[in-house]
């Protein structure tokens, strides 16, 4: 078994949900893909666009995104806003997250001395 790999895949598997909390935390104002991939860098949160323009496809899908094509400019983009199933989405998603970190502080060492040392 070669750990670095074990935690690589284990660090993907808990980065895949906290990507669509970071991307909707991001959209209340509208983004296009490059500068949605370039903010969530500047703030640590590092997303292939590869991974991003799939995502935004399917929650656009899925009518949490409203988008819209800026042509204007010398290349169209597409970009996405939150629609209002995403707004209610988005902070009923916050509340769980908010109670995942509680518990899991709990099990990790939050004050009763139960995490591994």
């Amino acid at each position: 078994m070669d750990i670095n790999e074990t935690i690589n895949g284990l660090t993907q598997e808990l980065r895949r949900g906290t990507i669509i909390i970071g991307v909707l935390s991001q959209l209340s104002e509208p983004q296009y893909g490059y500068s949605l991939v370039t903010v969530l860098k500047d703030k640590g949160i590092h997303v292939d666009p590869n991974t991003l323009y799939p995502l935004l496809r399917r929650l656009e899908k899925q009518e949490l995104l409203a988008s819209s094509w800026d042509t204007n400019e010398a290349r169209p983009r597409k970009y996405y806003v939150l629609s209002s199933a995403g707004k209610e989405v988005y902070e009923r998603l916050c509340q769980e997250w908010m109670d995942m970190v509680s518990s899991m502080d709990s099990l990790i060492g939050g004050g009763n001395g139960n995490g591994i040392s």
